[in-house]
């Protein structure tokens, strides 16, 4: 069922299932005015699997390195609280086809702008340091209504620095950093570990904004530059070092500077949606063999979240109505499925693969099933469908 073999009710493949998800997050965020446009990859961390189908390399949260998968997401966001899934794509370098990370992000930038060609407000793309990459921004530019707002990582780079006297000349970016001129001292709250604190917790904390105008150069093409500005981002009285932000968004004054932070800030939606995925849907413990089916699975999951986080689907989409029936749920008026009931789901559908790569495994080893398991089977012939 997972790989769409035995079913013909429903297309149950991943392209299709977030194909889903994509639709309909395009047409919520349509009606807004503005939308904030976060990419971020998630980690599928199996540290002790061995047998999983084409598994990579992925960083674990205390920077080691373990087996798993990864993914490239796009979440939407709007004004309000409209919100949607864009793009979704797990993959693994070793899977065959595999071309290379920078491609799939190129691929996730073209087919959410693609699917948002007739909104007609400001996008902005808020990125984290993993997307400090000229190739993004100049992706990113050459869309329409498209801004930036990236966090950096790489501070060697070559930028164009105005001197007192007007002309621009040639810096390393961190030579810039004495540039940066205060604009605006901000009360937010913040998930963070204070000096003297064992762990981070959420809390309120003071953060001092600065700003500098510069010039990058579009990649193998130095005669074309973009003007930009240097955001600093100082957490008073924090371990974590100071956030430098990168943004095309005008940067001048108290207002334009906080409204650089609070989009950057927005990030952190996709983060949450990662934790609840991860954690109340459990989709790290997955012991499925097959690449495919895995895959599946985690698309599965983002249609459970979907419904459940309000990324624009419904009990009217099949989708969230099998997984439903799947975890027990009985229609009632005003009586929606929860996170118990979809995890239950997702759980079921998990165990359905593991019984099928199982069986299927003793066949391959002994030929066929035991007598007594031919005989259950048989006792229920028809199977085509969930």
């Amino acid at each position: 069922m997972m790989r769409g073999e035995t079913t013909q009710r429903s297309a149950l493949d991943p392209e299709h299932l977030t194909g889903v998800l994509r639709s309909q997050g395009a047409a919520a965020l349509r009606a807004e005015p503005e939308l904030t446009l976060v990419l971020d990859g998630m980690e599928l961390r199996r540290p002790e699997a061995a047998a999983q189908a084409h598994l990579m390399r992925v960083k674990a949260l205390d920077g080691h390195w373990v087996n798993g998968y990864r993914s490239f997401n796009v979440l939407g966001l709007g004004e309000g609280k409209a919100r949607g899934l864009l793009s979704h794509q797990l993959f693994s370098s070793n899977a065959p086809g595999f071309r290379s990370e920078n491609q799939i992000i190129a691929d996730a930038i073209a087919a959410t702008e693609g699917a948002l060609h007739d909104f007609a407000g400001p996008k902005t793309w808020a990125v984290d340091c993993g997307f400090d990459n000229d190739d993004v921004w100049w992706q990113i530019w050459g869309y329409p209504g498209s801004h930036v707002v990236c966090r950096l990582y790489h501070f060697e780079r070559i930028v164009l620095w105005q001197t007192p006297a007007g002309t621009w000349e040639e810096r390393y970016l961190d030579a810039t950093f004495k540039h940066l001129r205060p604009l605006a001292v901000i009360e937010t709250e913040l998930e963070v570990r204070k000096h003297g604190q064992p762990r981070p917790k959420r809390q309120t904390i003071t953060a001092q904004l600065s700003a500098v105008p510069l010039r990058v150069y579009a990649p193998e093409d130095h005669r074309r530059t973009q003007p930009v500005w240097l955001v600093r981002v100082n957490l008073n009285d924090c371990v974590n070092d100071p956030w430098y932000l990168l943004t095309d968004w005008p940067v001048a004054d108290a207002a334009s500077v906080q409204r650089v932070f609070r989009f950057y800030r927005r990030r952190w939606a996709v983060e949450d949606l990662f934790k609840f995925i991860k954690t109340c849907l459990g989709i790290e413990d997955v012991q499925l063999l097959d690449y495919d089916a895995i895959r599946t699975l985690v698309a599965f999951a983002w249609v459970a979240a979907g419904f459940l986080l309000h990324l624009g689907l419904t009990l009217d989409h099949a989708e969230v109505r099998l997984l439903a029936y799947l975890g027990g749920w009985e229609e009632r008026p005003n009586r929606p499925p929860g996170k118990t009931i979809l995890t239950r789901g997702l759980r079921r559908l998990l165990d359905l693969l593991v019984t099928q790569a199982v069986l299927q495994a003793h066949v391959r080893e002994h030929g066929d099933l035991p007598p007594f398991v031919q005989r259950l089977l048989a006792a229920f012939p028809d199977r085509s469908h969930p």
